[in-house]
């Protein structure tokens, strides 16, 4: 289906400047892990296991309290992220395998879809997220961004906050919409805008150009880093915005600051080490530090 033409509001500039003036949600002093949220990961494929690993170390460094990763490879992804729980998720059966039904609505944010092909097993689980978890915020990455995934969003404006954030580059936009890449590359606003507004979601366009739509509103970042263009990047991407959704960020809030905060983490590595040879797993690692900088500066 094409974006339907309407006017484009004016984009909000995604940058240091407005971080500074949009802060996270923090913990108090004597906050404990549960006071920055309860995070399940739903990634790693057999033939992918490092996707969840690279998204679960992204959300573990962007400050998530608590950590749920359910993965096909659970022996790998456990000893690689012993800070997490690590339930077992099967791709070819019936999803996931678990006996914490005590847990259930815990969650205050789920990721599904990093390193997973589309599958009955990843569309069944990422609408369960959206039915069974109404008052946790969905991230739908890779896997879970299909037709059939994108049926069960809403199909007009909700009442409340928006619940549901999806992360697709242009090719993956352009599956979902039964368009071409270059259709959504030719007008990545509108495309952005429209999918959001039909569905009431926020809408992160991933791109050297990234767009993120909600509710008629629209934000851009644009970083010239060729480095970031690796693979495993979506991945930690994901990660980082789930996390901050699972601190208690609102959608366009995680959306912003996860797509800046992971350009600036590409941005210091480049300064490092050059434009090339840049690695996934090293993004997670600048995370803290650059939150850090940006609180300072905003207390100041």
């Amino acid at each position: 289906m094409k974006p339907r033409r309407a006017r484009t509001p004016r984009p909000i500039e995604v940058d240091r400047k407005l971080l500074v003036a949009w802060p996270l949600p923090m913990p108090g002093s004597a906050g404990d892990k549960e006071d920055r949220g309860q995070l399940l990961i739903v990634a790693g494929s057999a033939d992918v296991p490092g996707a969840a690993i690279l998204a679960a170390n992204a959300a573990l460094r962007a400050g998530v309290g608590k950590l749920t990763i359910a993965t096909e490879e659970t022996v790998a992804v456990a000893q690689s992220v012993p800070e997490a729980r690590v339930l077992r998720f099967d791709q070819e059966g019936p999803g996931i395998r678990r006996s914490t039904h005590h847990a259930r609505d815990a969650f205050d944010a789920i990721l599904v879809g990093p390193g997973l092909e589309a599958s009955a097993a990843v569309v069944r689980c990422a609408k369960g997220a959206l039915a069974t978890y109404p008052a946790a915020m969905v991230v739908l990455d890779a896997g879970a961004l299909t037709a059939d995934v994108a049926a069960a969003l809403p199909s007009r404006r909700t009442h409340g906050m928006v619940r549901c954030i999806l992360t697709p580059h242009a090719g993956e936009m352009a599956s979902l919409l039964g368009i071409t890449k270059q259709a959504v590359e030719a007008a990545p606003e509108a495309t952005a805008l429209d999918f959001a507004a039909r569905h009431d979601v926020a809408l992160v366009l991933k791109g050297a150009t990234t767009w993120i739509a909600m509710r008629g509103r629209l934000w851009r970042h644009a970083a010239s880093n060729v480095g970031l263009a690796t693979s495993g990047s979506g991945d930690a991407l994901a990660g980082i915005i789930a996390a901050l959704a699972a601190r208690g960020a609102a959608a366009e809030q995680a959306a912003a600051w996860g797509v800046a905060l992971h350009a600036m983490a590409g941005a210091r590595l480049v300064r490092r080490h050059g434009g090339l040879g840049i690695l996934a797993r090293e993004i997670p690692r600048e995370i803290p530090a650059i939150m850090n900088a940006i609180s300072r500066k905003a207390a100041a």
